[in-house]
């Protein structure tokens, strides 16, 4: 579990500096953005599988779709909720949207529990409990001085767990079924990197932007491949839980980018850094006990299969 532990851990720091990076990226809007991040994602996480070991996976889904083309319609419906997050991720800041999304960021890890409990009847360990009870004070502070629930918000708070069920239900929970998300994917970037503005002359008179998306592709492939295979290590209700050192790094970005914390703020965020720290401390936990051997049986029990 320790490894799927760094490898979420390590997801959200390379998520942060994306969002980061994405302000780096000027005159190329959201959408543009998120066109060429899709398009030199895919080759990466291509040639990741390719010298892996990974491509039989996506070779399996392949012959999956050929023998029961009924599938496609769920294969599509996947790419559509992944497309959807990725799309978002890029636009919000650039839109003035970012706090309802990071809002929907706050929310997300507390309804991948609720999942996790209701549906795969996990249950939190003890310090899981406590991060819980410290993001739920934080959200539930958030949400009380929103007033509302913005549809960016739900998009991401109800978007994400809709995705990971459709994808164990399916069995597509590894990096060849990402791959096929990412494949259907293709032709949307294409429009929005291309006929979205962003010509070739656009790229003549910014010269640093051929080096800007090519490095954009390969950190967005880093961070998506530890993403896929840490959600596939871990239990719903702990990968749910990680989630929080995602918006708590682009709360610091945010903080670089010149944006401030309001004093009506800290009642949000303080709980939710609390909450991390509980999680990275059962962290170290996991890995003390994987050292010496001592890992709970219970523990085994729950993680899904290794990809």
């Amino acid at each position: 579990m320790s490894i799927g532990v760094i490898l979420s851990v390590l997801a959200s720091v390379l998520f942060g500096g994306l969002y980061y990076f994405s302000t780096l990226l000027a005159p190329l809007d959201g959408e543009q953005i998120f066109g060429w991040r899709m398009l030199l994602t895919f080759p990466f996480v291509t040639l990741f599988m390719l010298w892996f070991g990974y491509w039989p996976l996506a070779r399996e889904i392949a012959g999956r779709l050929w023998r029961r083309p009924t599938l496609l319609p769920l294969q599509l419906l996947s790419t559509a909720l992944m497309g959807l997050q990725l799309w978002l991720f890029m636009w919000a800041p650039l839109n003035g949207r970012a706090l309802e999304v990071s809002l929907g960021y706050f929310l997300m890890p507390l309804s991948m529990v609720l999942v996790g409990f209701l549906v795969y009847r996990e249950h939190p360990s003890r310090l899981q409990k406590l991060a819980i009870a410290f993001a739920m004070f934080g959200v539930g502070h958030a949400l009380i001085q929103a007033g509302t629930f913005a549809w960016e918000t739900m998009l991401v708070a109800t978007g994400y767990p809709l995705y990971f069920i459709l994808r164990r239900s399916r069995g597509t929970n590894h990096l060849g079924g990402f791959w096929f998300d990412m494949l259907f994917l293709l032709p949307f970037a294409g429009w929005f990197a291309w006929d979205g503005g962003a010509a070739p002359d656009t790229f003549e008179q910014v010269p640093r932007l051929y080096l800007l998306v090519l490095l954009l592709g390969l950190f967005s492939a880093a961070a998506l491949i530890c993403f896929i295979v840490a959600s596939r290590l871990l239990t719903f209700t702990l990968f749910g839980l990680l989630g929080y050192v995602e918006p708590v790094l682009l709360v610091l970005v945010a903080l670089l980018l010149g944006e401030s914390i309001a004093p009506d703020e800290w009642l949000t965020y303080i709980p939710i850094w609390l909450a991390v720290v509980v999680l990275m401390f059962e962290g170290l936990r996991h890995v003390q006990r994987n050292r010496t051997g001592l890992t709970l049986p219970a523990e085994q029990s729950e993680s899904p299969p290794a990809p």
